[in-house]
């Protein structure tokens, strides 16, 4: 049998792996697919592509934990919004004007945009409401056009459709697209269906959460489930991320929307009190930014602000700059059960990983590697990226051969509805 061998050389590898650590120099090595070995002069026969590392740092691709990919199509257009004004604007009057080809448009361009940035791995909370097979299998396919690690997180839709979706398209645990349920909370009995029909289909869970008392009430309603995604926690009452520990569940916190948008100081101090360690996510692309090294700096700085300020409560603890990292990788990994094929440059792990480069005039010199990632790094330092050992960014420059044609759909779909 034929082995497809790919090796990264040279580099200052992040392995967020404790047991590998951080190697100044280091090769990493993949074999269809996956990383088999992490270490300095690794044997190179063999090998149909190389990359060179030399001077750039490479570390596990970044991982968003709640997007609403869909809303690409819309991006920029609700910087100045508050959440009550989102949801007026965005989900009642925007949103019905998609059209399933807007929505493949909208996935699609998220998808590549999380590519460019180093993200390789996006939970796509699908939060809107899609009247038809059509709708659904428009997202879909820009998913897995995309090359990137999705997780689609079927919402708004019908039972009958998310039964269509688990049992024809999105069967399998460890293919590239795999599939959750957004089960947002509504009155008991809609609770209960939603739990209901995870267990049926054997799905993890995703749901927004904000203020007091929602975990409590899913244990009560018997759907308090393991691998269950509570998106945000804000204000939330006492013991509640307590129950998300103990339940197995996972946070995931959007700082630069909950600043913005007004949901509530970010939970990072709550949740080290708890024993979470929360994963990042992007959330709304019409108000902020769809890298991941934006929602490192805002989570570094609110964390750090809060606790030195006396928001977070006595004796909260500093955030560093190694723990936010986690958060961006292997926090979200574990958040969505992927902690054994991703997130740390482990071998046996599916090669989902970056290349950052050190030698641009906004990094250089490069005293701290972690301390660059998250507080000087952005997207135009993003030189290399791999999902699942495929090459799909290389120098710099994203390898989708249809991106001239999707911008100019894109700049359509922005007409059209300026026009309206």
């Amino acid at each position: 049998m034929t082995t497809a061998r790919l090796l990264v050389t040279g580099g200052r590898v992040l392995s967020m792996d404790p047991a590998l650590g951080e190697l100044p120099v280091a090769d990493v090595l993949v074999e269809d697919g996956r990383i088999t070995d992490v270490r300095q002069d690794l044997d190179a026969t063999g090998v149909y592509e190389r990359i060179d590392a030399h001077g750039c740092l490479v570390l596990p691709g970044f991982i968003d934990t709640h997007r609403h990919m869909w809303q690409a199509a819309l991006r920029g257009s609700g910087a100045d919004q508050t959440l009550d004004q989102y949801f007026a604007t965005v989900l009642h009057s925007l949103a019905p004007r998609l059209t399933a080809d807007d929505l493949h448009l909208g996935n699609l361009l998220s998808a590549l945009g999380a590519l460019d940035a180093g993200v390789t791995t996006v939970q796509d909370i699908s939060n809107i409401a899609k009247p038809t097979e059509e709708h659904t299998d428009a997202l879909l396919d820009a998913l897995t056009d995309s090359g990137l690690r999705s997780v689609f997180a079927y919402g708004h839709g019908t039972a009958q459709d998310a039964r269509r979706v688990r049992t024809r398209r999105l069967h399998a645990k460890d293919a590239l697209v795999t599939m959750a349920l957004n089960a947002e909370a509504g009155g008991d009995e809609t609770i209960r269906r939603n739990g209901d029909l995870a267990r049926e289909l054997e799905l993890p869970t995703a749901l927004h959460v904000r203020g007091g008392r929602p975990v409590s009430r899913l244990r009560r309603l018997g759907v308090l489930r393991p691998g269950t995604v509570f998106i945000h926690g804000t204000g939330l009452e006492a013991g509640e991320l307590e129950m998300v520990r103990d339940s197995g569940g996972a946070l995931s916190i959007a700082p630069a929307i909950e600043m913005t948008m007004g949901h509530g100081l970010p939970p990072f101090a709550a949740a080290a009190a708890a024993g979470l360690r929360p994963s990042l996510s992007v959330d709304v692309e019409v108000a902020a930014p769809s890298d991941m090294f934006t929602q490192m700096r805002a989570a570094f700085q609110v964390g750090r602000f809060a606790a030195l300020q006396g928001h977070a409560g006595p004796g909260a603890p500093l955030l560093t700059a190694r723990e936010v990292l986690e958060f961006a990788t292997i926090g979200g990994a574990e958040a969505l059960g992927m902690a054994d094929r991703t997130g740390s440059l482990t071998p046996g792990k599916q090669a989902d990983l970056i290349v950052l480069r050190t030698d641009r005039p906004g990094v250089a010199p490069l005293h701290d590697a972690t301390g660059a990632v998250v507080s000087a790094m952005d997207r135009a330092d993003v030189d290399t990226v791999l999902v699942a050992g495929r090459i799909v960014k290389r120098a710099g420059r994203l390898l989708y051969a249809g991106l001239p044609r999707l911008l100019a759909r894109a700049e359509e779909v922005r007409e059209r509805l300026a026009g309206r």
